[in-house]
């Protein structure tokens, strides 16, 4: 059976899908994902469909269900790579992918989910950036 492989990346989970996107094999990534997302802690899943011409309604809307499982389980999902047919496509089929964010390119997805990870940084609390910097006296 075919498998796409789920690679970590600090805590982002980064998904090249290089093969056909057949219903069982958009299902095992679903099962592989949220496995992973659970076993590693990521907080972030970036799927890079850049390699795909055509997206069907259930590849879409596994998509948009990954993400679901996804946010509940505590990480955010990114697309990326999307060509401008298959978002053509996708919005023909009435795929609205609530839950998903989208970028350009892995590495725009990767500083996106960086940016909001940073974003909701709870107060009192320090970043890597921040604990680098001294603290300044009160006066």
């Amino acid at each position: 059976m075919d498998r796409v492989p789920v690679l970590k990346i600090g805590d982002i989970l980064l998904v090249s899908i290089q093969i056909d996107m057949e219903d069982h094999v958009a299902l095992q990534l679903q099962e592989d994902l949220a496995d992973q997302i659970v076993a590693t802690g990521c907080h972030g899943v970036i799927i890079d469909i850049s390699a795909l011409d055509i997206v069907d309604s259930f590849v879409g809307r596994t998509l948009a269900t990954i993400a679901s499982i996804s946010r509940v389980l505590d990480a955010e999902t990114v697309v990326v790579g999307m060509r401008p047919a298959v978002a053509i496509t996708l919005v023909e089929l009435g795929l609205s992918l609530p839950g998903i964010r989208t970028a350009l390119s892995v590495e725009l997805g990767m500083a996106l989910l960086a940016r909001n990870r940073d974003d909701h940084v709870p107060s009192g609390t320090e970043t890597d950036d921040q604990a680098d910097i001294p603290a300044v006296p009160a006066q």
